[in-house]
Protein backbone atom coordinates (compact mmCIF):
# COMPACT_ATOMS: atom_id res chain seq x y z
CA UNK A 1 0.00 0.00 0.00
CA UNK A 2 1.14 3.37 -0.76
CA UNK A 3 2.19 5.66 1.61
CA UNK A 4 1.13 9.22 0.23
CA UNK A 5 1.38 12.34 1.87
CA UNK A 6 -0.07 15.79 1.29
CA UNK A 7 0.92 19.51 2.52
CA UNK A 8 -1.69 22.25 1.64
CA UNK A 9 -1.02 25.75 2.37
CA UNK A 10 -3.88 27.93 1.59
CA UNK A 11 -3.13 31.26 1.15
CA UNK A 12 -4.33 34.64 0.51
CA UNK A 13 -3.10 34.87 -2.91
CA UNK A 14 -2.72 30.38 -3.94
CA UNK A 15 -3.35 27.56 -2.80
CA UNK A 16 -0.59 25.27 -3.75
CA UNK A 17 -0.62 21.71 -2.40
CA UNK A 18 2.30 19.06 -2.34
CA UNK A 19 1.87 15.18 -3.21
CA UNK A 20 5.06 12.92 -1.60
CA UNK A 21 5.27 9.55 -1.24
CA UNK A 22 7.56 7.97 1.97
CA UNK A 23 9.95 4.71 0.98
CA UNK A 24 10.67 2.01 3.79
CA UNK A 25 13.42 3.50 4.30
CA UNK A 26 11.51 6.70 5.40
CA UNK A 27 12.73 8.64 2.86
CA UNK A 28 10.28 11.18 0.82
CA UNK A 29 9.71 11.51 -2.59
CA UNK A 30 7.87 14.28 -4.46
CA UNK A 31 5.20 13.00 -6.72
CA UNK A 32 3.40 16.05 -8.18
CA UNK A 33 1.56 19.41 -7.28
CA UNK A 34 -1.11 21.67 -7.75
CA UNK A 35 -0.97 25.54 -7.35
CA UNK A 36 -3.83 27.74 -8.22
CA UNK A 37 -5.41 31.95 -7.61
CA UNK A 38 -7.42 31.79 -4.37
CA UNK A 39 -9.60 34.98 -3.59
CA UNK A 40 -11.54 33.39 -0.57
CA UNK A 41 -9.14 34.56 1.33
CA UNK A 42 -8.42 38.04 3.15
CA UNK A 43 -5.15 38.37 5.47
CA UNK A 44 -4.69 34.63 5.63
CA UNK A 45 -8.63 34.24 6.95
CA UNK A 46 -11.44 32.70 5.40
CA UNK A 47 -14.13 35.10 4.19
CA UNK A 48 -15.56 32.83 1.02
CA UNK A 49 -15.96 29.71 1.73
CA UNK A 50 -17.27 28.81 -1.79
CA UNK A 51 -14.48 30.85 -3.29
CA UNK A 52 -12.01 28.69 -0.76
CA UNK A 53 -13.67 25.12 -1.09
CA UNK A 54 -13.33 25.88 -5.31
CA UNK A 55 -9.42 26.83 -5.20
CA UNK A 56 -8.47 23.88 -2.71
CA UNK A 57 -10.36 21.71 -4.69
CA UNK A 58 -8.74 22.66 -7.84
CA UNK A 59 -5.02 22.64 -6.14
CA UNK A 60 -5.97 18.99 -4.85
CA UNK A 61 -6.89 17.95 -8.15
CA UNK A 62 -4.24 19.58 -10.06
CA UNK A 63 -1.57 17.58 -7.62
CA UNK A 64 -3.34 14.24 -8.04
CA UNK A 65 -3.23 14.22 -12.00
CA UNK A 66 0.35 14.92 -11.54
CA UNK A 67 0.86 12.94 -9.53
CA UNK A 68 -1.38 9.99 -9.98
CA UNK A 69 -1.98 9.49 -6.32
CA UNK A 70 -5.27 9.94 -4.79
CA UNK A 71 -4.94 12.42 -1.45
CA UNK A 72 -6.73 11.96 1.86
CA UNK A 73 -5.68 13.86 4.51
CA UNK A 74 -3.24 16.60 4.61
CA UNK A 75 -1.19 18.74 6.82
CA UNK A 76 -2.96 22.15 6.60
CA UNK A 77 -1.19 25.69 7.03
CA UNK A 78 -2.69 28.43 9.63
CA UNK A 79 -2.06 31.94 9.23
CA UNK A 80 -3.84 35.39 9.87
CA UNK A 81 -3.27 38.07 12.13
CA UNK A 82 -5.71 36.02 14.70
CA UNK A 83 -2.64 34.34 15.74
CA UNK A 84 -1.01 34.73 18.84
CA UNK A 85 2.83 33.73 20.28
CA UNK A 86 3.42 34.19 24.27
CA UNK A 87 6.08 32.09 26.41
CA UNK A 88 5.10 30.66 29.05
CA UNK A 89 7.39 29.21 32.29
CA UNK A 90 6.92 25.99 35.01
CA UNK A 91 8.44 24.34 37.74
CA UNK A 92 7.93 20.93 39.09
CA UNK A 93 9.84 18.78 41.18
CA UNK A 94 11.60 16.16 40.30
CA UNK A 95 10.53 12.74 41.37
CA UNK A 96 13.32 10.02 42.63
CA UNK A 97 16.08 12.46 42.03
CA UNK A 98 16.56 11.52 38.55
CA UNK A 99 14.24 14.06 35.94
CA UNK A 100 12.51 11.11 33.77
CA UNK A 101 9.99 11.89 30.64
CA UNK A 102 6.87 12.00 32.86
CA UNK A 103 9.06 14.68 34.82
CA UNK A 104 9.57 16.82 31.56
CA UNK A 105 5.73 16.19 30.51
CA UNK A 106 4.47 17.32 33.80
CA UNK A 107 6.91 20.15 33.58
CA UNK A 108 5.51 21.71 30.19
CA UNK A 109 1.72 20.82 31.41
CA UNK A 110 2.97 23.10 34.09
CA UNK A 111 4.22 25.70 31.99
CA UNK A 112 1.04 25.17 29.52
CA UNK A 113 -1.35 25.89 32.20
CA UNK A 114 -1.57 29.44 31.39
CA UNK A 115 -5.43 31.50 30.92
CA UNK A 116 -6.38 30.79 27.23
CA UNK A 117 -9.68 31.97 25.88
CA UNK A 118 -12.19 29.50 25.23
CA UNK A 119 -12.82 30.91 21.90
CA UNK A 120 -8.70 30.01 20.98
CA UNK A 121 -6.89 26.85 20.24
CA UNK A 122 -3.59 26.01 21.52
CA UNK A 123 -1.51 24.87 18.31
CA UNK A 124 1.77 24.42 19.05
CA UNK A 125 3.55 23.89 22.63
CA UNK A 126 7.28 24.55 21.70
CA UNK A 127 10.23 23.61 24.32
CA UNK A 128 12.81 26.76 24.10
CA UNK A 129 15.07 25.23 26.84
CA UNK A 130 15.30 23.63 30.71
CA UNK A 131 16.66 24.30 34.08
CA UNK A 132 17.67 21.59 36.36
CA UNK A 133 18.02 22.85 39.97
CA UNK A 134 20.37 25.78 38.93
CA UNK A 135 21.63 24.66 35.56
CA UNK A 136 20.01 26.64 32.74
CA UNK A 137 19.97 26.01 29.01
CA UNK A 138 19.62 22.06 29.11
CA UNK A 139 18.63 20.69 25.77
CA UNK A 140 17.45 17.10 26.84
CA UNK A 141 17.07 16.96 30.77
CA UNK A 142 15.98 13.83 31.08
CA UNK A 143 18.64 11.50 33.32
CA UNK A 144 20.23 14.37 35.00
CA UNK A 145 20.09 13.93 39.00
CA UNK A 146 18.58 17.08 40.23
CA UNK A 147 15.13 18.00 42.71
CA UNK A 148 13.51 21.20 40.95
CA UNK A 149 13.12 21.20 36.90
CA UNK A 150 11.83 24.34 35.24
CA UNK A 151 10.78 24.93 31.31
CA UNK A 152 10.08 27.54 29.82
CA UNK A 153 7.89 27.29 26.29
CA UNK A 154 6.61 29.00 23.89
CA UNK A 155 2.75 28.51 23.01
CA UNK A 156 1.15 29.09 19.68
CA UNK A 157 -2.62 29.78 19.68
CA UNK A 158 -5.43 30.23 17.23
CA UNK A 159 -9.29 31.55 17.02
CA UNK A 160 -11.35 28.67 17.21
CA UNK A 161 -13.72 29.71 14.45
CA UNK A 162 -10.73 30.01 11.82
CA UNK A 163 -9.54 26.53 11.93
CA UNK A 164 -13.16 25.70 12.20
CA UNK A 165 -13.86 27.57 9.06
CA UNK A 166 -10.37 26.02 7.10
CA UNK A 167 -11.51 22.59 8.25
CA UNK A 168 -15.24 22.93 6.86
CA UNK A 169 -13.05 24.49 3.51
CA UNK A 170 -10.88 21.28 3.46
CA UNK A 171 -13.77 18.59 3.83
CA UNK A 172 -15.89 20.44 1.25
CA UNK A 173 -13.06 19.61 -0.88
CA UNK A 174 -12.46 16.16 -0.16
CA UNK A 175 -9.60 16.75 1.91
CA UNK A 176 -9.44 15.50 5.55
CA UNK A 177 -7.29 17.93 7.75
CA UNK A 178 -4.77 15.84 9.35
CA UNK A 179 -3.53 18.43 11.58
CA UNK A 180 -3.19 22.63 11.57
CA UNK A 181 0.31 24.12 10.86
CA UNK A 182 1.63 27.64 12.06
CA UNK A 183 2.89 28.56 8.40
CA UNK A 184 6.04 30.20 9.50
CA UNK A 185 7.16 27.32 11.12
CA UNK A 186 6.54 25.13 8.44
CA UNK A 187 8.45 27.72 6.23
CA UNK A 188 11.21 27.70 8.93
CA UNK A 189 11.86 24.37 8.41
CA UNK A 190 11.95 24.28 4.73
CA UNK A 191 14.48 27.20 4.27
CA UNK A 192 16.56 27.30 7.24
CA UNK A 193 20.06 25.84 8.14
CA UNK A 194 20.27 24.11 11.43
CA UNK A 195 23.16 26.12 11.85
CA UNK A 196 21.11 29.67 11.54
CA UNK A 197 18.48 28.46 14.32
CA UNK A 198 21.72 27.96 17.02
CA UNK A 199 23.54 31.47 16.02
CA UNK A 200 20.12 33.22 15.97
CA UNK A 201 18.07 34.07 12.84
CA UNK A 202 14.35 35.91 11.99
CA UNK A 203 12.56 34.24 9.24
CA UNK A 204 9.87 36.80 7.67
CA UNK A 205 7.55 35.20 5.13
CA UNK A 206 5.99 38.24 3.04
CA UNK A 207 2.86 36.96 1.74
CA UNK A 208 -0.06 37.85 -0.06
CA UNK A 209 -2.46 39.55 3.06
CA UNK A 210 -0.34 38.79 6.01
CA UNK A 211 3.81 38.75 7.05
CA UNK A 212 4.54 36.55 9.53
CA UNK A 213 7.63 36.88 11.56
CA UNK A 214 9.16 34.18 13.80
CA UNK A 215 12.60 34.37 15.52
CA UNK A 216 15.12 31.33 16.81
CA UNK A 217 17.98 31.47 18.99
CA UNK A 218 20.01 28.04 20.33
CA UNK A 219 17.33 26.21 18.02
CA UNK A 220 14.35 27.64 19.64
CA UNK A 221 11.61 29.52 19.14
CA UNK A 222 11.98 33.03 21.19
CA UNK A 223 8.85 34.81 19.37
CA UNK A 224 6.28 34.66 16.91
CA UNK A 225 3.71 37.51 15.45
CA UNK A 226 1.71 37.75 12.37
CA UNK A 227 1.64 41.35 10.95
CA UNK A 228 -1.74 42.17 8.85
CA UNK A 229 -0.23 43.79 5.60
CA UNK A 230 1.56 42.06 2.66
CA UNK A 231 2.25 41.82 -1.02
CA UNK A 232 -1.52 42.85 -1.55
CA UNK A 233 -1.28 46.24 0.02
CA UNK A 234 1.33 46.60 -2.61
CA UNK A 235 -0.84 45.64 -5.28
CA UNK A 236 -3.32 48.19 -4.11
CA UNK A 237 -1.24 51.13 -3.87
CA UNK A 238 0.09 50.69 -7.68
CA UNK A 239 -3.22 50.25 -8.61
CA UNK A 240 -4.59 53.60 -6.85
CA UNK A 241 -1.40 54.97 -7.59
CA UNK A 242 -1.46 55.03 -10.95
CA UNK A 243 -5.05 54.47 -11.79
CA UNK A 244 -4.76 51.07 -13.55
CA UNK A 245 -6.87 47.62 -12.83
CA UNK A 246 -6.02 45.71 -9.94
CA UNK A 247 -4.66 42.82 -12.06
CA UNK A 248 -2.42 45.08 -14.57
CA UNK A 249 -1.23 46.38 -10.89
CA UNK A 250 -0.63 42.85 -9.99
CA UNK A 251 1.45 42.54 -13.31
CA UNK A 252 3.82 45.81 -13.45
CA UNK A 253 4.42 45.17 -9.50
CA UNK A 254 5.62 41.88 -10.09
CA UNK A 255 7.33 42.26 -13.82
CA UNK A 256 8.92 46.17 -12.79
CA UNK A 257 8.22 46.44 -9.11
CA UNK A 258 11.27 47.36 -6.60
CA UNK A 259 11.44 47.72 -3.12
CA UNK A 260 13.87 50.84 -3.09
CA UNK A 261 14.72 53.08 -6.58
CA UNK A 262 18.19 52.84 -5.44
CA UNK A 263 18.59 49.64 -8.10
CA UNK A 264 17.22 51.68 -10.70
CA UNK A 265 18.83 53.19 -13.70
CA UNK A 266 17.97 56.81 -14.58
CA UNK A 267 16.44 56.20 -17.57
CA UNK A 268 14.39 53.15 -17.24
CA UNK A 269 10.61 53.43 -18.57
CA UNK A 270 7.97 51.25 -17.80
CA UNK A 271 4.66 50.77 -20.00
CA UNK A 272 1.24 51.32 -17.63
CA UNK A 273 -1.79 50.06 -19.02
CA UNK A 274 -5.04 52.49 -19.11
CA UNK A 275 -8.27 52.33 -17.79
CA UNK A 276 -11.83 52.01 -19.18
CA UNK A 277 -10.17 51.78 -22.93
CA UNK A 278 -7.95 54.99 -22.26
CA UNK A 279 -4.63 54.78 -24.00
CA UNK A 280 -2.06 53.18 -22.38
CA UNK A 281 0.98 55.47 -21.14
CA UNK A 282 4.89 55.42 -20.40
CA UNK A 283 6.45 55.97 -16.89
CA UNK A 284 9.58 56.15 -15.29
CA UNK A 285 10.23 53.08 -13.08
CA UNK A 286 11.42 55.64 -10.29
CA UNK A 287 7.48 55.74 -10.13
CA UNK A 288 6.70 52.62 -9.38
CA UNK A 289 9.26 52.60 -7.42
CA UNK A 290 8.07 55.60 -5.24
CA UNK A 291 4.67 54.27 -4.45
CA UNK A 292 6.26 50.56 -3.66
CA UNK A 293 9.12 51.94 -1.33
CA UNK A 294 7.36 53.10 1.54
CA UNK A 295 4.80 50.14 2.07
CA UNK A 296 8.09 47.94 1.92
CA UNK A 297 9.10 50.03 4.44
CA UNK A 298 6.48 49.90 6.77
CA UNK A 299 5.94 46.09 6.39
CA UNK A 300 10.19 46.09 7.69
CA UNK A 301 9.73 48.41 10.23
CA UNK A 302 6.61 46.64 11.57
CA UNK A 303 8.94 43.46 11.47
CA UNK A 304 11.77 45.08 13.32
CA UNK A 305 9.53 46.38 16.22
CA UNK A 306 8.99 42.69 16.58
CA UNK A 307 12.22 41.38 16.69
CA UNK A 308 12.98 44.18 19.63
CA UNK A 309 10.11 42.78 21.38
CA UNK A 310 11.26 39.26 21.24
CA UNK A 311 14.27 40.09 23.36
CA UNK A 312 17.11 38.57 21.61
CA UNK A 313 17.56 40.88 18.61
CA UNK A 314 21.12 42.00 19.57
CA UNK A 315 21.83 38.36 18.79
CA UNK A 316 20.84 37.28 15.88
CA UNK A 317 24.12 36.47 14.37
CA UNK A 318 22.70 34.47 11.07
CA UNK A 319 20.56 37.80 10.33
CA UNK A 320 17.29 37.70 8.44
CA UNK A 321 15.95 35.37 6.03
CA UNK A 322 13.43 36.74 3.74
CA UNK A 323 10.97 33.85 2.02
CA UNK A 324 7.15 34.61 0.37
CA UNK A 325 6.40 35.88 -3.30
CA UNK A 326 7.28 39.87 -2.15
CA UNK A 327 10.66 39.05 -1.48
CA UNK A 328 11.27 38.58 -5.01
CA UNK A 329 11.04 42.55 -5.73
CA UNK A 330 13.96 43.30 -6.65
CA UNK A 331 15.88 45.80 -4.09
CA UNK A 332 14.25 43.74 -1.31
CA UNK A 333 17.42 42.40 0.42
CA UNK A 334 19.09 45.74 0.00
CA UNK A 335 15.96 47.24 1.51
CA UNK A 336 15.54 45.60 4.21
CA UNK A 337 19.62 45.26 5.32
CA UNK A 338 19.34 49.13 5.56
CA UNK A 339 16.33 48.57 7.93
CA UNK A 340 17.66 45.11 9.98
CA UNK A 341 20.80 46.16 9.95
CA UNK A 342 21.83 42.77 9.62
CA UNK A 343 22.71 40.31 6.64
CA UNK A 344 19.76 39.32 4.53
CA UNK A 345 19.37 36.78 2.38
CA UNK A 346 16.51 34.90 0.32
CA UNK A 347 15.16 31.71 1.54
CA UNK A 348 14.24 28.80 -0.57
CA UNK A 349 12.95 25.48 -0.21
CA UNK A 350 16.20 24.23 0.25
CA UNK A 351 15.17 21.11 2.81
CA UNK A 352 12.63 19.07 0.83
CA UNK A 353 14.57 17.22 -1.82
CA UNK A 354 13.14 16.22 -4.98
CA UNK A 355 11.80 20.04 -5.35
CA UNK A 356 10.92 21.14 -9.32
CA UNK A 357 12.98 23.70 -10.44
CA UNK A 358 9.65 25.90 -11.24
CA UNK A 359 9.05 25.39 -7.56
CA UNK A 360 12.49 26.47 -6.01
CA UNK A 361 11.01 29.52 -5.26
CA UNK A 362 10.16 31.45 -2.17
CA UNK A 363 6.48 31.41 -1.82
CA UNK A 364 6.51 27.52 -2.16
CA UNK A 365 8.73 27.45 1.31
CA UNK A 366 5.78 27.24 3.49
CA UNK A 367 4.14 24.37 1.60
CA UNK A 368 7.31 22.29 1.27
CA UNK A 369 7.39 22.90 5.01
CA UNK A 370 4.16 20.97 5.55
CA UNK A 371 5.15 18.38 3.50
CA UNK A 372 8.86 17.84 5.79
CA UNK A 373 6.58 17.78 8.69
CA UNK A 374 4.04 15.41 7.07
CA UNK A 375 6.52 12.78 6.13
CA UNK A 376 8.11 13.42 10.10
CA UNK A 377 11.45 15.24 8.72
CA UNK A 378 10.38 18.76 10.29
CA UNK A 379 12.20 19.89 13.13
CA UNK A 380 9.97 17.85 16.23
CA UNK A 381 6.99 20.89 17.15
CA UNK A 382 4.84 19.65 19.74
CA UNK A 383 1.15 19.84 18.46
CA UNK A 384 -1.27 20.85 21.48
CA UNK A 385 -4.40 18.87 20.44
CA UNK A 386 -2.69 16.33 18.27
CA UNK A 387 -1.02 15.09 21.79
CA UNK A 388 -3.77 15.88 24.38
CA UNK A 389 -7.10 15.88 22.11
CA UNK A 390 -10.04 17.02 22.95
CA UNK A 391 -9.94 15.98 26.74
CA UNK A 392 -6.59 14.40 26.94
CA UNK A 393 -5.33 17.00 28.93
CA UNK A 394 -7.79 17.10 31.58
CA UNK A 395 -7.24 12.92 31.94
CA UNK A 396 -3.76 13.39 32.10
CA UNK A 397 -3.61 16.17 34.75
CA UNK A 398 -6.17 13.86 36.45
CA UNK A 399 -4.30 10.87 36.69
CA UNK A 400 -1.40 12.99 37.80
CA UNK A 401 -3.64 14.14 40.67
CA UNK A 402 -4.42 10.59 41.80
CA UNK A 403 -0.85 9.66 41.70
CA UNK A 404 0.20 12.02 43.70
CA UNK A 405 -2.29 11.68 46.05
CA UNK A 406 -2.03 8.18 46.94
Amino acid sequence: MRNVLTGLDVGTSKVCALVAETASDGSSGLLGYGVVPCTGLRKGVVVNIEATVEAIRAAIAEAEKSSGARIGAAVVGVAGAHIRGLNSHGIVAVRGGEVSGRDVERVIDAARAVAIPLDRQVLHILPQQFAVDDQEGVRDPVGMAGVRLEARIHIVTAAQSYGQNLNKCCERAGVTPGELMFEPLASADAALFPEERELGVALIDIGGGTTDVIVFLNGAVMHTAVLPIGGNHLTGDVAAGLRTPLSDAERLKISHGVATNLVVGRDEMVPVPGVGGREPRVIARKILGEIIEPRMEEIFTMAQRELMRSGVADSLASGVVLVGGTSLLEGTQELAERIFNLPVRRGLPINLKGMPEELMKPMYTTAAGLMLHAAGNGRGHQNGLARYGRWGWFRTRVTDWVRDFF
